[in-house]
């Protein structure tokens, strides 16, 4: 799956397949204390989600990771799951290559709209992380079947909305990792900073962020990483482009909406495919922002990766590719 719109996913578990499931996992998962029978320092711990409060009673030794990015979340903080799912169809170890040298091994991939519960309750989980999901109470509860699920914290309301902060800050308290974490955000959280006083141009900038899916336009909004990453970075968004969303991170635009994507400052970029479409495309190249050079297509599929990602890691190096492209943009 790649980064972008995702359509509804199938439920594949039956009742037979759920029995199947719980006898796998032993106990479901609930964690296993140490060999001194004592729980580690710190645990257990109770986590605040969408779906209510989770307890995870000691620290976690089998960690799968199935929210997006997630599993690069956990490996900045220094654990390795050994189930993740592949948003981005990275394949092999199915994160980004910012992220790819922290796995010690190759973990298994087990589904991302449809997950592979039969593959996941192999892995025998401590704990599965769902943080940045699609809010659906039925993915929670095929995923519960197998072990404690840690989903989106409470408040977000714009699906696969959890705010890289929030994921971090999660994720570290389930994996004993809370100073780490904290640090975590307070390095990204500093670069911004930085960036925001050394390009005091970005402020009362509008921008848009849109993608090119499967023949047809769409748009990001406030809520989604993407679009975070710019605003925090000092930019406005574009206000019109809000109001479609209706709670969604991402809104169609069919080709008579396309110049909806105009602002001072445009970002796009072509999922599973090359930049042609975008590059040929009389519509786009049509709009206002695209006539007057203000329009930037991200070429490289790894640069809009990582500005997809969603994780401190892939954040930083979306950083390290983007800002030299706003700047440029904004000084011809």
């Amino acid at each position: 799956m790649k980064s972008g719109p995702s359509s509804p996913y199938g439920l594949i578990a039956t009742g037979a397949l759920a029995t199947l499931l719980l006898t796998a996992c032993g106990d479901g998962g609930t964690g296993s204390l140490s060999p001194s029978g004592e729980t580690s320092a710190g645990y257990p711990v109770t986590l605040q989600t969408l779906f209510g409060d989770v307890e995870i009673e000691d620290r976690p030794e089998n960690v799968v990771a199935m929210g997006w990015s997630d599993a690069e979340t956990a490996l900045a903080l220094g654990v390795r799951p050994v189930g993740v799912a592949d948003w981005q169809g990275y394949g092999e170890p199915h994160v980004g290559p910012w992220a790819a040298e922290l796995f010690g091994s190759e973990p298994v991939e087990v589904g991302t709209l449809e997950p592979n519960l039969e593959a996941i309750a192999a892995l025998e989980p401590d704990v599965i992380l769902d943080t940045r999901s699609d809010h659906s109470s039925d993915r929670y509860d095929l995923l519960s079947q197998v072990a404690p699920v840690v989903g989106p914290p409470p408040g977000v309301e714009v699906t696969y909305g959890t705010t890289w902060q929030e994921q971090t800050l999660q994720v570290a308290q389930v994996l004993g990792e809370t100073p780490r974490g904290e640090e975590l955000v307070a390095e990204l959280e500093g670069r911004f900073a930085e960036l925001r006083e050394d390009n005091p141009g970005f402020a009362d900038t509008t921008i848009a962020v849109g993608a090119y899916f499967d023949g047809q336009y769409g748009a990001y909004v406030p809520g989604d990483t993407r679009v975070d990453v710019l605003t925090e970075l000092g930019f406005d968004y574009k206000p019109e482009l809000v109001e479609r969303a209706d709670g969604a991170f991402y809104v169609d635009l069919s080709s008579e909406l396309v110049e909806e994507l105009d602002a001072d400052l445009t970002v796009v970029f072509p999922i599973g495919e090359t930049t042609d479409p975008l590059d040929q495309d009389p519509v786009l190249r049509n709009i206002p922002s695209a006539k007057d050079d203000r329009l930037i297509v991200l070429e490289d599929p790894e640069t809009a990766n990582a500005f997809s990602s969603g994780s401190t890691l892939g954040i930083h190096h979306a950083l390290d590719e983007i800002v030299p492209l706003l700047q440029q943009t904004l000084e011809e």
